[in-house]
């Protein structure tokens, strides 16, 4: 069962000269959702309102959005739901109009099967690298074409994500998951600085290391920290923690205890 909201209304379209259909021109949220609630999204939301005041979109009221990812959950209670913010439809131009009519679009879906919290992924190093730009770093813009040439490297199901570098060779991220490493107890994961999307699960993971005494590192990574690596693990907002169990062709880990720790305490999972 899905369902879907534009403006709030369950019939209406989107304009063919959206602003967000035809250059991109706007944001979104992925969330996970548990009896009707979205996870997180008060940090859904902060970071949905700082891409509009970087872009310059008006932001629309919290309190509507919170109302509408309700109604698109009715009946179907768990799920995934998505929320995009255009800067709305305007004249054939890249300059944004000066008063922007912003389009929201609400959808929901029935949660995928995730089966075991700790099985162990995949993963490979992508070609495509990310362009670097301060601006839009952090942020879930809606250009995406980097990461879909990304997942377009392969097509072997045995690999669930690829990680991604910026053009002067930092690791920064998957394709749609944020990348975190464990050397000799320390928990570190890359700056996001001109590149990258800063994820709310990210964010959760550094508050959930906090408050269990983890040591954590925010900063540059190189790809080589793989060679060295104890534990590494991939978040996203929808799937959460996914510990990694190889890189292909180069190495292979084991779950290792702070992975499991960290497990639980953002799921209750006993892992």
């Amino acid at each position: 069962m899905k369902r879907r909201l534009v403006n709030g209304s369950d019939t209406g379209g989107i304009a063919l000269d959206d602003r967000g259909l035809a250059y991109g021109d706007g944001l979104f949220e992925t969330m996970a959702a548990t009896d009707g609630r979205v996870h997180h999204l008060e940090l859904h939301l902060a970071r949905l309102e700082e891409g509009c005041r970087r872009l310059g979109i008006p932001m629309p009221s919290p309190g509507l959005l919170e109302e509408e990812c309700g109604r698109v959950l009715e009946g179907l209670g768990n799920g995934t739901v998505k929320l995009i913010v255009t800067r709305g439809p305007g004249p054939r131009s890249y300059r944004p109009p000066a008063e922007p009519r912003v389009t929201r679009i609400v959808t929901s879906a029935a949660p995928r099967a995730r089966g075991d919290v700790l099985a162990p992924i995949a993963v490979r190093l992508c070609q495509t690298r990310l362009g670097q730009n301060p601006l839009l770093a952090g942020l879930k813009h809606l250009n995406r074409l980097e990461q879909v040439m990304a997942c377009a490297e392969w097509d072997d199901p045995a690999v669930a994500e690829g990680l991604m570098l910026s053009m002067d060779g930092r690791m920064v991220c998957a394709t749609a998951a944020n990348v975190f490493v464990v050397i000799g107890g320390r928990l570190v994961t890359p700056a996001i600085r001109d590149c990258g999307v800063s994820g709310v699960m990210r964010q959760v993971v550094l508050m959930a290391a906090s408050e269990l005494g983890i040591p954590v590192g925010v900063e540059d990574l190189r790809p080589e920290i793989l060679d060295t690596a104890d534990e590494v693990f991939v978040t996203n907002a929808v799937a959460g923690i996914r510990p990694v169990g190889e890189l292909v062709g180069a190495r292979k880990w084991t779950v290792g205890e702070i992975t499991r720790a960290l497990v639980k305490s953002t799921t209750g999972v006993d892992a």
